[in-house]
């Protein structure tokens, strides 16, 4: 599919914001006063520029609203209604432990859970499409979790938990890959039955179905070069996970080596973020013989 850099923005710097949140909500790190004003002005200076980035991607922004009234059946609506209630109750809860040095528990946990259900909600977006088949698996929304959690944990400063969160990314960035190569195969679509025809044998393009690009095209066909998208999976691994692992491990951290760690870990989840859309062979492009 088309990579939109305003849905890829929308989905890495809003994870990060709510990542935090979920760090916050639990007291951690353990400060107060203007020091935590500042943690919870990240967070929902993170969560909000995300959430704005993504209605740009919007045909007509200003319907936006009437995207809320169909949470019953989408999960797009149930987002945008998540989230709202995740940054209201973040932001009461971080006003009363930053100015009123009142830290309710109960409040941060439940501002914590929001969060987490927020990316939840986000991933669901693009889980529950059967047409694109990369998508469709129980790895999207772990990923989307686990990317959050891991940004979270390096932002709030609780290193020995990010350690543990970046092996994860690791590992199931890897299978999720691994299982996305095969996943369009293993799906049953094929050429045949995206034109019908595949009762009278194998079916190959004899002329595309149109001289020019149109909106399908143009939004759910884009294809990766393979040697292109097998570099990127190595220089986003290698900078979402294994450098900041390494840094953590081999250096004493400070500010500097904080700001090192976090500028790797955003620019590796851009790449993978920009990969996983622009891999996602959505089945539209089999009619178009687009793989």
């Amino acid at each position: 599919m088309h990579p939109a850099p305003s849905v890829i923005i929308f989905s890495t710097i809003s994870g990060l914001g709510f990542g935090l949140m979920l760090f916050l909500g639990l007291g951690l790190p353990d400060v107060n006063g203007w020091v935590a004003a500042v943690f919870a002005t990240v967070a929902l200076g993170l969560a909000v520029i995300g959430l704005l980035a993504s209605t740009f991607h919007l045909g007509n922004p200003k319907n936006a609203i009437y995207a809320f009234s169909q949470w019953k059946t989408s999960w797009l609506s149930r987002e945008g209604i998540v989230s709202i209630l995740t940054l209201g109750t973040f932001f009461i809860y971080a006003t009363l432990w930053a100015f009123m040095d009142m830290r309710i528990p109960a409040l941060g946990y439940l501002a914590s859970a929001l969060a987490m259900t927020t990316v939840f909600t986000t991933s669901m977006i693009y889980a529950q499409l059967k047409s694109v088949p990369r998508w469709n698996t129980a790895v999207t929304p772990l990923l989307f979790l686990l990317y959050a959690a891991a940004g979270g944990a390096l932002l709030s400063n609780q290193m020995t938990v990010a350690l543990i969160l970046l092996g994860l990314v690791f590992a199931f960035q890897s299978l999720a890959w691994m299982q996305g190569d095969t996943a369009l195969t293993r799906s049953g679509s094929s050429i045949e039955t995206a034109t019908g025809l595949g009762g009278l044998g194998k079916v190959r393009l004899l002329e595309k179905p149109h001289s020019g690009k149109n909106y399908l095209l143009q939004e759910m066909v884009y294809v990766v070069g393979r040697k292109h998208a097998a570099k990127l999976r190595v220089l986003s691994l290698l900078l979402v996970a294994l450098l900041p692992a390494l840094l953590i491990l081999l250096t004493e951290v400070n500010h500097v080596i904080v700001a090192v760690i976090m500028l790797s870990h955003i620019i590796g989840l851009f790449a993978q973020r920009w990969l996983f859309f622009a891999q996602a062979e959505h089945v539209v492009g089999l009619y178009y013989d687009a793989r």
